[in-house]
């Protein structure tokens, strides 16, 4: 049976119905994603004070969440615990710093290219001194190159989440790591938090999965792929990555984020369950970018979800999984679709998302690289998209594609003059 839409005044709704589309444009209410289940009584009121009436899919069945790289497994039997539900006060920054752009994504992504090389380089260090069994493993590369990242996060929050979603690494990895980190850091700058604590938590996010390397190698598998047995060993991870980072000589703090990061807001999560405020929020921040990340780039790529889906998935596990305002928080950083992601614009042009208003989540800016067949065109241009919309035009984000669809590849461009037009020379020298 297909799913019906139907029209619903406002104070008709239920907790539990699926809201497909508003009376309004969703930009204009404070709902952060467009379809989502209504989860309590706090949104139905929300709704009455925007709209007068909705559409709601009548038949659409919400489906028990599925196991991810971010998420405990399953029990075998009874209520999952992930359903159980915890409200805590919004996560509070003392003295919150402003963070303003201060470079150009031109000149930023100019200066920044060659971290990326720098990180995997670090990591690689880290994996020999720990091999070697060295009783104080070599952390100083981890520490310098995530005080860089702080830095180009600070000056622009758009180039190192470009770079790292339009290049492409064989390392799975490495790549987590590297796009753990920056996920994190795009949070940490919406909260304010200090460039010292910034550091740390990027530390902490970069050496998160550390522990594995001292799990066996039949362990490097997808979490939805492991028996019992395998499972009961491979949650130990986090504990043995703690005892790394302590003996390193790291921050307390560090090796906190790495020893709770698997830890969930209402003790879903694993290794010691604990929850809510015994959480600390640097790790709270890390499990969380963790959980998206598995989902818009699994190691198993059958179960990749879009970055609108996996939106909707932690929006979908406020006060569950994930505090409520720190999922919020990092909408608010990211979009419905950052930086990076592959959209298809409703003119069927095929794009890829170069900036976005928080704002205006709906409507970020887009670099054009196909006509309307998915011919790559020549010379690739940039549409604003909320600009358009204000202008009165109706182009929009028609679907959000997984990374790497129809074989894109946006690195292969380069930002020339003003921003403007985007040059052909990459891609006619591959």
């Amino acid at each position: 049976m297909g799913v019906q839409r139907k029209k619903f005044l406002v104070q008709e709704l239920e907790i539990g119905m699926f809201v497909a589309n508003l009376d309004r444009p969703w930009h204009e209410t404070p709902f952060p994603i467009q379809g989502f289940y209504i989860r309590n009584q706090q949104e139905i009121d929300q709704l009455i004070r925007c709209c007068r009436h909705v559409f709601v899919d009548v038949a659409e069945v919400r489906q028990k969440p599925e196991t991810t790289a971010g998420a405990a497994k399953p029990q075998a039997s009874g209520k999952s615990k992930e359903e159980r539900v915890v409200k805590l006060p919004a996560v509070r920054i003392r003295n919150p710093h402003h963070y303003e752009t201060t470079r150009t994504l031109k000149r930023e992504l100019k200066d920044v290219e060659p971290l990326l090389d720098d990180v995997e380089q670090a990591l690689d260090r880290l994996s020999e001194s720990i091999t070697r069994g060295d009783q104080r493993p070599d952390v100083e590369a981890v520490e310098s190159v995530a005080r860089s990242m702080v830095d180009s996060v600070a000056r622009n929050p758009d180039a190192l989440l470009w770079l790292s979603r339009v290049q492409s690494r064989d390392n799975y990895t490495y790549r987590h790591s590297l796009n753990l980190s920056i996920w994190a850091l795009l949070l940490g700058r919406q909260l304010g938090l200090a460039p010292d604590v910034l550091h740390k938590l990027s530390m902490g996010a970069i050496l998160a999965h550390v522990g594995k390397a001292k799990l066996p190698a039949s362990l490097r598998i997808s979490e939805s792929h492991m028996s019992a047995g395998q499972w009961q060993e491979y949650i130990k991870y986090p504990e043995l990555g703690a005892g790394i980072v302590e003996a390193s000589g790291l921050p307390r703090v560090v090796a906190n984020v790495v020893r709770y990061h698997r830890e969930r807001h209402n003790a879903s999560g694993f290794a010691q369950g604990v929850s809510g405020e015994e959480i600390p929020v640097l790790a709270k921040i890390v499990g969380l970018v963790d959980y998206y990340e598995s989902m818009i780039e699994p190691r198993d790529t059958s179960g990749q979800l879009t970055p609108a889906q996996a939106v909707s998935q932690l929006f979908e596990r406020r006060n569950s999984l994930f505090q409520e305002d720190l999922v919020d928080q990092f909408i608010q950083a990211v979009g419905v679709y950052p930086t990076g992601t592959i959209v298809e614009l409703s003119t069927r042009e095929l794009g890829v998302v170069i900036s976005h208003t928080p704002k205006r989540r709906l409507w970020p800016s887009v670099l054009v690289l196909t006509d309307q067949s998915h011919t790559p065109l020549k010379n690739g241009h940039i549409v604003d998209l909320a600009k358009a919309q204000e202008e009165g035009g109706d182009l929009k984000v028609a679907n959000c594609k997984p990374l790497g669809y129809g074989g894109i590849d946006a690195s292969r461009y380069e930002v020339t003059g003003a921003g403007s037009r985007w040059s052909w020379r990459h891609l006619m020298s591959g």
